[in-house]
This record gives C-alpha cells, sequence and structure tokens, in this order.
C-alpha cells in the first residue's frame, strides 16, 4: 500500500504522485463510485447515506487514515451547506410563495392567452424556463405538469408537443442556470464567477432549449402519440384563492435575482476595480443570499400579499417552503463531502497528472466524467458535486470566461440520458402516463439532446471567447 493517499490527507501542498498511486487511487474512485451506485439502484438507499459511505470506501481504498477521510468528508460537507444551504432554503421559500399565491398560474395564464396554436409549443418553453428559475426541477415539475395536461386536452394538442418543451425549459435551467444547487457547488469548487457563469449559462441554454423543446418535440409526437391522463388533472392552487398577483409584478419577483447577480456582473467587467464604490455596492446586491433573500422578501408583498394572504399564512408559506429540502440540502452537502475526499486523497491531482498527457481538451473531460458519473448513479446533482471535484484542479490556470464554461461543461454532462435509476424518469413517466420504453423515446432523449447540444455549445464558446 502506498503512502500518497496519507500525505496527500496530512500535508498542504500537494507532491508528485507515481504510477503505483495512480493505480490506487483509479482504484479507490471506482471503489467509492461503484458503492455509491450499489447502494442507491439495488439497495434503494438514500443518496445522502450513499454518498456518506462512499467517501469513507473511497478513503479507505486510497489507504489514509479513517480520521483523516472523516475530517475530510466533514469540512467538505460543512462548506458546502455554507456556500449553497442557504441559497437552497431562499430558492425553495420563494418557488412556494410563487405556487401558493397563484403568481406561477397567472404567468401561465397570461402567456397562454396570447399564445396562438403554432406558437404554444414556445409558450410552453417560455413559462418552463420562467417559473423554472427559483425552483427545483422536481417542484417545476408537479407545478407544470396540471398545465401542460389542460393545455393538451383544451387545445386538442399532441401531449408531447407540449410536455416536451416544458420539461426541456425546466431541465435547462436546473442544469446549467444559478441559484439551482448544481451549478452553485459547482461555481463554488471551481471558484468560478457567478455572475460570468450565469451570463454564458444564458447564451448556452437559449439555444439548447429551442433544439431540445420545441424542436424535439415535434419528433417526439411523431414517436409516442400518448393521451392525456385524466387521473392526472389536479385543481390548481389557485382555484381556492379569490385574487392573485398581477403578472408584471409576479415576473418582476421571479426576475429580480437573476437581474441582479447580472448587473453585478456587468459592473465588474465595466468597472473592474475593487475600490470602486459603484463595484462594491453591485457585489453587495448582486451578491446570490442577497440576491434570493430580496426576491423573497419582495415575494412576500408582491405574491404573498396581492394574493391577500394574512401574515400568518405567509409565515405558514414560508415554513412548508422549507420542508421539502431537507432530502435535497443533505445529497448536496454529502456530494460535497464526497468531492472534498476526492481532493484531499489526491484524486483531482491524479486527474490534472493524467490529463496533461491526453489531447482531450479539459472542457470535454469535465463534460465525459460528468456523463459517467449520471449515468452511473442517476442524479444530476451527484454527477455534478462529483465531477466539480474531480476536475476542479484543471481550473487553476484558466481565464474567468474558461472556468464559467468549465461549470457548464460539468453541468451539461450531468444532464445526460436519464433512465431507470433517476427519480426525474420516474416522475415524467407516471405523470405522462407513459409506458418505459415511451419515457426512454421522449425524456431520456430529450435529455441526451440538452447534454450534447449544451456541450458542443459550450466547446464552441471556448473557442470564440
Amino acid at each position: 500500500m502506498t503512502r500518497l493517499s496519507v500525505e496527500m490527507l496530512a500535508a498542504d501542498a500537494p507532491e508528485p504522485i507515481t504510477s503505483a498511486g495512480h493505480a490506487q487511487l483509479g482504484i479507490a474512485v471506482l471503489a467509492g463510485i461503484a458503492v455509491i451506485v450499489l447502494l442507491i439502484t439495488k439497495f434503494k438507499l438514500h443518496a445522502f447515506l450513499s454518498l456518506t459511505i462512499g467517501s469513507l470506501v473511497l478513503g479507505a481504498v486510497a489507504g489514509a487514515p479513517l480520521d483523516k477521510v472523516i475530517t475530510s468528508f466533514s469540512t467538505g460537507l460543512g462548506s458546502t451547506v455554507a456556500s449553497v444551504g442557504v441559497l437552497i432554503a431562499l430558492g425553495s421559500i420563494l418557488g412556494k410563495l410563487l405556487a401558493d399565491s397563484g403568481g406561477a398560474d397567472q404567468i401561465v395564464d397570461t402567456i397562454l392567452a396570447k399564445a396562438s396554436g403554432r406558437a404554444m409549443p414556445w409558450a410552453m418553453v417560455l413559462i418552463a424556463s420562467v417559473i423554472g428559475l427559483p425552483l427545483f426541477f422536481e417542484v417545476g415539475i408537479v407545478l407544470l405538469i396540471p398545465v401542460v395536461l389542460m393545455v393538451a386536452r383544451r387545445g386538442n394538442f399532441s401531449l408531447m408537443r407540449i410536455g416536451v418543451p416544458a420539461l426541456a425549459g425546466l431541465s435547462v435551467m436546473h442544469g446549467l442556470i444559478p441559484p439551482h444547487p448544481g451549478p452553485l457547488v459547482a461555481i463554488d469548487a471551481v471558484h468560478a464567477n457567478l455572475g460570468v457563469t450565469l451570463a454564458l449559462g444564458i447564451v448556452v441554454a437559449i439555444p439548447t432549449v429551442i433544439i431540445a423543446g420545441p424542436l424535439f418535440s415535434k419528433v417526439a409526437a411523431r414517436w409516442v402519440d400518448a393521451p392525456v391522463p385524466e387521473r392526472m388533472l389536479p385543481p390548481r392552487a389557485s382555484e381556492e384563492l379569490e385574487k392573485r398577483p398581477g403578472f408584471g409584478a409576479t415576473l418582476t419577483t421571479v426576475l429580480l435575482p437573476v437581474v441582479l447577480m447580472l448587473l453585478k456582473a456587468l459592473v465588474d467587467i465595466v468597472i473592474d476595480d475593487p475600490e470602486n464604490l459603484t463595484q462594491r455596492v453591485f457585489d453587495v446586491i448582486g451578491n446570490p443570499l442577497i440576491a434570493l433573500l430580496a426576491a423573497v422578501i419582495v415575494g412576500m408583498f408582491t405574491l404573498g400579499r396581492a394574493a391577500g394572504f394574512t401574515k400568518e399564512r405567509i409565515t405558514d408559506t414560508v415554513e412548508k417552503g422549507l420542508m421539502p429540502i431537507a432530502g435535497i440540502l443533505l445529497i448536496v452537502a454529502a456530494g460535497g463531502g464526497f468531492k472534498q475526499t476526492l481532493i484531499d486523497s489526491g484524486v483531482g491531482q491524479m486527474i490534472l497528472d493524467i490529463s496533461k498527457d491526453w489531447s482531450i481538451p479539459a472542457l470535454l473531460l469535465a463534460w465525459l466524467i460528468a456523463v459517467i458519473i449520471r449515468l452511473a448513479t442517476g442524479s444530476a446533482t451527484v454527477a455534478t458535486v462529483s465531477a466539480a471535484g474531480l476536475v476542479a484542479p484543471l481550473a487553476a490556470d484558466m481565464s474567468t470566461s474558461h472556468t464559467a464554461l468549465l461549470v457548464l461543461a460539468i453541468g451539461c454532462g450531468s444532464l445526460f440520458f436519464s433512465h431507470v435509476n433517476d427519480a426525474g424518469f420516474w416522475l415524467v413517466k407516471e405523470y405522462f402516463g407513459l409506458s418505459v420504453g415511451e419515457t426512454i423515446k421522449t425524456w431520456s432523449v430529450m435529455e441526451t439532446i440538452i447534454s450534447v447540444v449544451g456541450g458542443a455549445l459550450v466547446l464552441l464558446l471556448s473557442v470564440i471567447i
């Protein structure tokens, strides 16, 4: 057994890794990921517990003392919660306010009222992209599915023609755009600039969602002609409300954090002087924590109070918004712990050493690693945080824009071919009343298109900028 991993965990500076060390670390990575995959898929163990056990296995196989492995895992878990935990909570609260106040319904109804038959798939992708900004993917599906089903039934549209664009909008937001947990963790891991990542993410997201959404939906509708499942048509949140927020106020609230973060990025580019008062002000208001906190506080008035909510009802909505995120937060945190164990065991340095002799671009390598972990674990978030930990050393000599593109390459790879080990696969299957084969031909292919098209656009941007 080599002394490599013990020294990596104990020392501040990495030392050269021998070929024997490479082999042991490679086996350790495979063992750790294999344990995670086996526990999640075979034994149906929660991803938080699976990632925790997998991290311990990784460290043990790498030859590190267990107390050092525990310290690495705990450090990674704590730093991940510190960097993204509050953001996840604020995003969840904003999403709950949006749903319960009828604000989401207002956006949907307004856009659909102005959309003609031919424009309906494009309207659905727009709705999903806007509403998907502050919502977790699973929450977005639950919120949008009734709308998709009602539009398809009332307008006599193909379910796939309407559903695929909505799913594409949600998925692209989830994988590429902060403040979703995956992109935030990757940004933190590779020390990318959040504003630049957000701006480039939007550039990549727009053509990607058009190709995977409205355009692919034409093909998907020919492949699968599924009827609207009547049993999946629950009442909408706003049906029990006497009034609901206006379209303009709702849209402004949803887009507020994105606008503040983009303004910060723009000011940083134009001024580029840390001592400048204007830049310092925008550094504060464009910080994701402040931007999301501002949106939540504004949303309490523009969404909650506008819907006639009392102070007690708003408080209750906030509490209900926080309840569902415990599992998500723990999975993300454990993913951060796994990432830190990878780094401290020297795996990141190993990837850096090996890839120096390859002709494969760093961005493509990051995409491929995320694809492999996604296919194995079924979780886009686990794929993102694990891949970010593995390729973090590659970002050391990158420019600001290329570091942001590294985050997006990981995000694109994390969406590749969702299949039976992904909870999202089963959500889509059940809500749309599809068979496993039909879900693969529509949802799984759509996710693969997003991953490949997005990854190709990232590589193209890396050549241009």
